[in-house]
C-alpha cells in the first residue's frame, strides 16, 4: 500500500511540472534580465535587420523592457532605446522570433513608439 501511494505521489508531481510547462506555452512573459547577453544579441539582430529592410541606420543605447513567448521557439518583444544618424533618440518595439536549435531567426514586427 506504501508504494502504491509513493508512485501515485511521484506520478502526479511529474503531471503538475508538465502541466505548468504547457501553461506557459503560448503567455507573454516579462524578461527577467534585459541585461543577458543573449537578450543584447537579439536586440542587435532586430535592428540589424530593420536596417537591411528599411534602409534606416539605429544604433543601440539600451534594451529598455522585454517579453518572451515560448512557441516553437521563443518569440521576444523587446522595447529597444535607439538612435540614428542624427543623434535622436527614440523608442522602438522589436518582435524577433528565434529557434536557436534550428539556427533560424526572424524579425517578424519594428516599429517606433510614440
Amino acid at each position: 500500500m506504501k508504494t502504491e501511494s509513493v508512485l501515485i505521489f511521484v506520478l502526479l508531481s511529474l503531471s503538475v511540472n508538465v502541466f505548468s510547462d504547457a501553461a506557459r506555452t503560448g503567455i507573454w512573459t516579462p524578461i527577467k534580465n534585459i541585461n543577458d547577453p543573449y537578450v543584447k544579441e537579439i536586440a542587435e539582430f532586430a535592428l540589424t535587420e530593420h536596417g537591411k529592410q528599411s534602409g534606416e541606420k539605429l544604433s543601440l543605447l539600451k534594451v529598455v523592457s522585454g517579453e518572451s513567448q515560448i512557441v516553437a521557439g521563443t518569440n521576444y518583444r523587446l522595447v529597444l532605446a535607439a538612435k540614428d544618424g542624427s543623434a535622436a533618440t527614440k523608442n522602438y518595439e522589436a518582435q524577433v522570433w528565434d529557434k536557436p536549435f534550428a539556427h533560424f531567426r526572424n524579425l517578424t514586427s519594428f516599429k517606433p513608439l510614440s
